[in-house]
């Protein structure tokens, strides 16, 4: 079964519907604003992935 109807989402930022199909350049966002915020949540680690902390020496080579 097909339908003409298009997928609609709600957008993660503002909640807004927005069409989820490939002519919408910023799904699952309705908007470049709202992807561009999120993508400055993530730049300032605002959004994270929960796991354990980075080891304070993680960057450093291997001295051994």
């Amino acid at each position: 079964m097909t339908t003409d109807r298009p997928l609609m989402v709600s957008c993660p930022r503002c909640q807004a519907e927005t069409r989820y199909h490939p002519d919408n350049p910023f799904r699952p966002f309705c908007s470049q604003r709202c992807q561009l915020i999120d993508l400055g949540q993530w730049a300032d680690e605002s959004h994270r992935i929960p796991g354990p902390p980075v080891p304070p020496d993680f960057d450093e080579p291997d001295t051994h």
